[in-house]
């Protein structure tokens, strides 16, 4: 509820926030049933058809997945509210490689932003002084693993997959970060970013909590409006997989028996343009007809982080040089995390 309806009912904020998070749950725990009447009563399918299973997943998938969305969107934006963003820069600049490296990580994963972001952060850290390793790494895991990702793989495939996927996405931001800081390649950032100057950063104010509430709610209001139709592209293809792609095809393509699955995935998912929460209803219906999970965490973290739209806007701060090796290098990492899995977890 927007702030200008608060002020229309006349409700204390806090009364309004609670309303919210009852219509929330309400809705979460009402998802299922009212998915299956509206896809075997109302419509009339039958239950185990193609059309039926697949029209049930979409039905039943949309709203899971945006109520997910913009809860855990909320939630992230109004506890991000007490963190300055310069005194982030501030501290990732002032530590060492390893450490910055790391925490720059970190910080990527419980920041929501998309590739669209990608230039102004770049510009950002590194007229703040971070080195180019450390801004690296937070370019990487930014995309790759947010708290959006993380809360949605919880959701749907439980605690053990969703750490396990954390786990994995930092350590490839970390690796890239460090590769490339220590190669140094400054000389390869294009030259305008660094004539860039300091033009009034961030003002440390001490907003009020219902300032705090009203910011977070438009927060989340700007990321849901620019991530729900990937959102619902991605329930689309996940629904279609769902329900009418044959299980012997995907494993044929990306089973065990086949040596080059997980770069043929990664290959495949270069070309396209998602977010983490856009990807994740496809991948749901890939595991559910038979793919494994490495192959299935390769394919999406090379839609999040090396998608060709990314990879054009960053071409913006970086020359062809440095790009291909920021590919080569989380491409690389993205093939260990798809086969290690492949290999531990079968």
């Amino acid at each position: 509820m927007t702030a200008f309806a608060a002020r229309r009912l006349s409700l204390p904020l806090p009364l309004l926030v609670g309303l919210a998070a009852v219509a929330w749950l309400v809705a979460w725990f009402a998802n299922l049933p009212a998915a299956n009447w509206i896809a075997f009563e109302l419509i009339g399918l039958e239950p185990g058809t193609h059309v039926g299973e697949a029209v049930a997943f979409f039905v039943y998938d949309v709203p899971k997945v945006l109520l997910l969305l913009t809860g855990v969107v909320w939630l992230v934006s109004f506890i991000r509210s007490f963190v300055s963003p310069d005194r982030v820069r501030q501290a990732l600049a002032g530590r060492g490689a390893v450490p910055g490296t790391v925490a720059a990580a970190g910080f990527g994963v419980i920041t929501p932003f998309c590739s669209c972001s990608a230039v102004p952060l770049f510009i950002g850290f590194v007229e703040a002084g971070v080195p180019l390793g450390t801004t690296f790494a937070f370019l990487v895991a930014s995309p790759m693993v947010n708290e959006v990702a993380l809360v949605l793989l919880w959701g749907v495939f439980g605690p053990g997959l969703a750490l396990a996927y954390m786990a994995a996405g930092l350590a490839i931001a970390i690796v890239a970060g460090l590769v490339i800081g220590r190669l140094r390649m400054e000389r390869y950032v294009e030259d305008y970013v660094w004539a860039v100057r300091a033009t009034g950063g961030i003002v440390d104010e001490r907003p009020t909590p219902d300032e705090r509430v009203r910011e977070a709610w438009r927060s989340t209001v700007d990321i849901v409006r620019r991530v729900w139709p990937f959102v619902v592209a991605g329930i689309a293809v996940g629904a279609l997989i769902h329900g009418f792609v044959p299980t012997d095809l995907v494993v044929s393509v990306g089973g065990r028996d086949n040596p080059l699955a997980v770069p043929a995935l990664v290959a495949l998912g270069v070309p396209l343009y998602s977010n983490a929460a856009g990807t994740i209803p496809i991948v749901e219906a890939l595991l559910g007809k038979g793919l494994p999970l490495g192959s299935a965490l390769a394919f999406m973290m090379a839609i999040t982080a090396l998608s060709v739209p990314e990879l054009v806007i960053l071409r913006r701060v970086m020359k062809p040089r440095l790009l291909a090796t920021f590919v080569a290098v989380v491409a690389a990492g993205i093939l260990a995390v798809g086969y290690g899995f492949n290999l531990f977890l079968s």
